[in-house]
């Protein structure tokens, strides 16, 4: 990406083997993330061009010397940022802090929209998929790289159990997994806000009981009238502007929770003396998602959950700018690049 709008095909150095963790990961999916929409709509023009995408599955076509846990041939996936997976800060479940960890397409790492990769921490990185894995399960073992597993972490940090009442705000990919998520920990209603029918409906597919398309105001006051006016008792936040924000704190109930998915678009918000009142609890965060892709795994090799039906459409490696122009029109939900 050289700037807002500006993404380029360009031929790059084959990746190599640098360090000893290190592995090279032949590109077989990889994607573009809804986050990847901010930079294409403001990220200054520059020169030099920032390599872009951090979801991806693949095979391995090397490793380093004390690479231990994937072979040459292994089909694996990865999370949306590596990390060793044995510092005290993964211990906690905070992979994303990893002491020895990073971010693909920054500090000479390569992005994932590529068509290979080399993975810096490989053992704690990679996960193996079954090698026989069926070619139509592929999308939603992608999903685990990120948009799922946030999805997952919404719903882990927002404490979802049976019973509860929660609240999705957003219908893009990780809205939807946040729906998925909240049912298979037995929410007994999710509240699906969203104004795009075709994502709408696919959110009631994976487990959405209501819809709520009014936005602001007025649809704070629909998601309360759904709850008997006093509004539901987790809310995942999955869009990140300052809106869906008090949107949340407007559907909650005192004493619940909100947990915060979206990359917030703003610096302040209404956290002040009316929140702490109401003993709100605002948490959330970037998902460690190598926590929760050995707990996800086995749902979707069995078919309990799919998350990679938010893959509405596939392009080629050469057609990722026309994938990110869809994206950010919303003629599409979330593009698949095949490799």
């Amino acid at each position: 990406m050289y700037g807002a709008g500006d993404v380029r095909i360009e031929n790059r150095p084959d990746p190599t083997i640098q360090q000893p963790t290190d592995a090279v990961v032949r590109t077989v999916l990889s994607c573009v993330c809804g986050s990847d929409l901010w930079p294409y709509k403001s990220m200054p023009a520059t020169g030099t061009g920032r390599p872009m995408g951090h979801e991806f599955l693949g095979v391995v076509e090397d490793t380093g010397s004390d690479v231990s846990g994937v072979r040459t041939g292994d089909l694996v996936v990865a999370p949306f940022t590596y990390c060793d997976n044995t510092c005290d800060h993964c211990a906690r479940g905070l992979h994303f802090s990893c002491r020895q960890g990073g971010r693909y397409g920054f500090d000479g790492v390569d992005g994932g929209q590529g068509e290979a990769v080399r993975v810096p921490q490989a053992d704690g990185t990679l996960v193996r998929l079954p090698a026989a894995a069926d070619a139509a399960l592929l999308p939603s073992l992608l999903a685990l790289s990120d948009v799922m597993t946030t999805g997952h972490h919404g719903a882990v940090t927002a404490g979802v159990g049976h019973g509860d009442d929660v609240l999705v705000i957003g219908d893009g990919a990780v809205g939807l997994c946040a729906v998925i998520a909240a049912r298979r920990r037995g929410a007994e209603r999710i509240i699906l806000m969203g104004r795009h029918a075709a994502r709408t409906d696919l959110g009631r597919d994976f487990g959405a009981t209501d819809v709520v398309a009014e936005r602001g105001e007025e649809g704070i006051a629909r998601v309360r009238d759904l709850t008997g006016g006093d509004g539901v008792e987790k809310v995942i936040e999955a869009v990140g502007t300052r809106q869906t924000l008090q949107t949340a704190l407007g559907s909650v109930i005192d004493g619940g929770t909100i947990s915060r998915l979206g990359v917030p678009q703003y610096e302040e918000g209404p956290v002040g003396p009316s929140m702490i009142m109401r003993n709100l609890t605002l948490t959330g965060g970037a998902s460690p998602a190598r926590a929760y892709i050995d707990e996800l795994l086995p749902d979707i090799l069995d078919g309990t959950i799919e998350p990679g039906r938010v893959f509405d459409k596939s392009f080629s490696l050469d057609r990722t700018p026309d994938g990110y122009r869809a994206m950010a029109d919303r003629r599409v939900l979330k593009a698949l690049l095949a490799l």
